[in-house]
């Protein structure tokens, strides 16, 4: 199994299990008129919507490079991941207005079995889907499946919120219900602005960690021939980057000598992980 293989099965499984939580939820939210469910359940239409944009994304991550996109279609991925945050902030923003407006009617919810038998549902299966993506994202360092993986986590704290606030409620302790909503409705937040972030700086072309940038630069120095190394940059291009290098090589070479060290220097630099394409720009010192 490839990495976007693997993406595609993380998508359909999440929105196969997420649509049927989803229903599950709403229905028995509204039924009993538990803030805390209700607000899990718009969760989990966030989660279907999250599901969804990773299936496309990936998809059209997959495409091959073209005369249009020579570098492939991978910043796809992350243009989706910011679609993906901002579906969780609309999400989060609902959720609040309604738990808040909750707790200041003081409006009290119908205790039912049901209640616990949903949430225990949610956490078993979203335990299960945790595990199984948060393992893919690490072996195929994906955002997309990185962000699925976070969101089932977080759906996993949030339905123990709700359950909390389900039994106090048993107890006739309402107010719970809508504080544990708000809860619901700050974390949903909090992972959209996480993602946000992430997809922000590849878009932005934030330059790759400076550490593994002065790593490069000793390896390339200690190519015979190179005197120091001008400038070294990084190009993010999806899951990849481009390295652009200048170095500088004594003033006396041949063109044909010049051109054997700056390849000998992308040949080291593609040997690393997550290198797509190496530019060397070699200079007479």
């Amino acid at each position: 199994m490839n990495r976007y293989a693997a993406t595609k099965k993380v998508a359909i499984l999440g929105i196969g299990t997420n649509i049927i939580l989803l229903i599950i939820k709403l229905a028995i939210g509204f039924i009993s008129k538990s803030q805390g469910m209700i607000a899990d359940g718009f969760n989990s239409a966030g989660d279907v919507f999250a599901s969804v944009m990773t299936y496309l994304g990936n998809k059209i991550a997959s495409m091959p490079e073209d005369r249009s996109h020579p570098y492939g279609h991978g910043k796809a991925e992350y243009i989706f991941s910011m679609i993906i945050s901002f579906s969780l902030l609309l999400v989060a923003v609902e959720v609040f207005k309604s738990a808040l407006k909750a707790i200041i009617v003081g409006q009290s919810f119908i205790f039912s079995w049901w209640l616990i038998i949903v949430a225990s549902i949610t956490i078993v299966s979203k335990a299960a889907l945790w595990l199984y993506t948060r393992h893919a994202g690490k072996r195929w360092d994906n955002l997309l499946i990185i962000a699925n993986s976070e969101d089932h986590r977080n759906d996993i704290l949030i339905t123990l919120s709700t359950l909390v606030g389900i039994i106090l409620g048993a107890a006739k302790i309402y107010w719970v219900d809508g504080i544990v909503g708000v809860g619901i409705s700050l974390w949903i937040g909090y992972t959209g602005i996480k993602i946000f972030i992430s997809a922000y700086n590849v878009l932005m072309d934030t330059n790759i960690e400076q550490d593994y940038l002065a790593r490069l630069k000793e390896e390339i120095e200690s190519i015979k021939g190179v005197d120091h190394v001008d400038s070294i940059n990084a190009k993010p291009i999806g899951v990849s980057f481009i390295i652009i290098v200048k170095v500088s090589v004594s003033g006396t070479m041949t063109v044909e000598q010049g051109h054997s060290i700056a390849a000998q220097i992308k040949e080291k630099i593609k040997m690393k992980k997550n290198i797509g394409d190496v530019v060397v720009h070699v200079n007479p010192t």
